[in-house]
């Protein structure tokens, strides 16, 4: 049995790599069979539990970025975007949020940030693919934003920031971002109840976006601490039996921490997490 880890550093690095691979999976190929992105991060396929059914296929921008979508909901259809406005995705990855924001808020601009080289090739071959000229992509990491203070009218994000290991630095840099009055607006991962600590330790369930997730409760209390006014989080998806049994396709059994076995890690996770949509703004 691997020995489990959860250090920022390999966190981060199990992240990256997953996400990179799912992108070269989607750069090698003109037209990307739906099932290619496979194990490619939080969902893995529009046939995916999380992932799939998220987006109407006909209003999509570009093809190639939908089918590297591996959010858990769509914030673009949850948030209220109007034209001149600035918005800011963190973690952009194939761009499918930024260009379909960038329409809305024209001649505003949508920018993404992505700390993944292959994410961000593939963002801008969509961008160009979308033929959209406001988005801009730029690469770094979402606790580390490259963009001035007060920049950016919504801060989005879809299933992105359970990722993180420092979620308080995350919010913090949300919130430094945004101009007063400014809204975060984010699709995310979040727990229903506690996981048994042995579950948090499976990496794969780090960049499955389940075992980083905070509790709903939690999300509240960080997003105030950050300086947010009226956060709040609404469920929008939830997960039953069958969802967590294609989702432990993930895993491979040497993942599966000691004393538990595969039937037993289902049970564990049935109504533990939800999809959900997580709201707060800026004081003026």
């Amino acid at each position: 049995m691997s020995e489990p880890y959860t250090t920022d550093a390999a966190v981060m690095a199990a992240v990256k790599e997953r996400y990179a691979s799912a992108a070269r999976r989607s750069l090698d190929v003109v037209q990307v069979d739906a099932g290619c992105c496979g194990g490619g991060g939080c969902g893995t396929a529009p046939s995916d539990p999380i992932s799939g059914d998220l987006y109407d296929e006909g209003s999509v921008p570009s093809q190639g970025a939908l089918t590297a979508s591996l959010g858990c909901g769509n914030p673009t259809a949850l948030i209220d975007l109007q034209p001149g406005q600035d918005v800011l995705d963190l973690g952009s990855g194939g761009g499918l949020d930024v260009l379909l924001s960038a329409r809305r808020v024209a001649p505003g601009v949508a920018y993404g940030v992505d700390m993944t080289d292959e994410m961000l090739e593939l963002a801008q071959r969509n961008k160009a693919e979308a033929g959209v000229t406001n988005a801009t992509f730029l690469k770094g990491t979402i606790e580390n934003v490259p963009l001035p203070a007060a920049s950016v009218d919504v801060v989005i994000s879809n299933c992105v920031i359970n990722l993180s290991s420092n979620k308080d630095a995350v919010l913090a840099e949300a919130y430094r971002v945004l101009r007063p009055q400014g809204r975060f607006a984010v699709s995310d991962i979040v727990l229903l109840r506690p996981l048994e600590p042995a579950l948090t330790s499976i990496v794969a369930l780090w960049t499955g976006c389940i075992a980083g997730a905070l509790l709903d409760s939690e999300y509240v209390s960080k997003l105030s601490a950050a300086g947010f006014d009226d956060a709040s989080v609404e469920v929008t998806r939830d997960y039953d039996r069958a969802d967590i049994v294609s989702l432990a396709g993930l895993l491979r059994p040497e993942e599966i921490p000691a004393g538990l076995d595969i039937d037993q890690t289902i049970a564990a996770l049935v109504g533990a997490f939800a999809s959900a949509f997580v709201r707060a703004v800026k004081p003026a």
